[in-house]
């Protein structure tokens, strides 16, 4: 068994608006971060603002930054989540 795993669950949930909020404040502050979303994922169908999207903890930083899904990927099929901490992007 990986010594990781737990990193696979969810860490919590957040709206819609507050998803939206988050990739856009990420994707700002780091350099290249929007235009590797826009060519590694699709965009996500648009939601209620009610909807909810799951949170998980970056592996890659010290546990602080948070995975925001940003979109789903483009060549698997996966969550494509990206770091509000580090810039990485992930897939879940």
């Amino acid at each position: 068994m990986s010594s990781n795993i737990g990193q696979n669950y969810p860490y919590a949930r957040e709206t819609e608006p507050a998803r939206a909020a988050a990739v856009e404040r990420t994707c700002a502050a780091f350099e290249g971060l929007r235009d590797r979303v826009a060519s590694e994922a699709t965009p996500l169908p648009a939601v209620a603002p009610d909807e909810l999207w799951w949170v998980w903890v970056c592996p890659a930083d010290d546990g602080t930054g948070r995975l925001h899904v940003a979109g789903y990927a483009r060549d698997r099929r996966a969550v494509y989540t990206v770091c509000d901490s580090c810039g990485k992007s992930f897939l879940r």
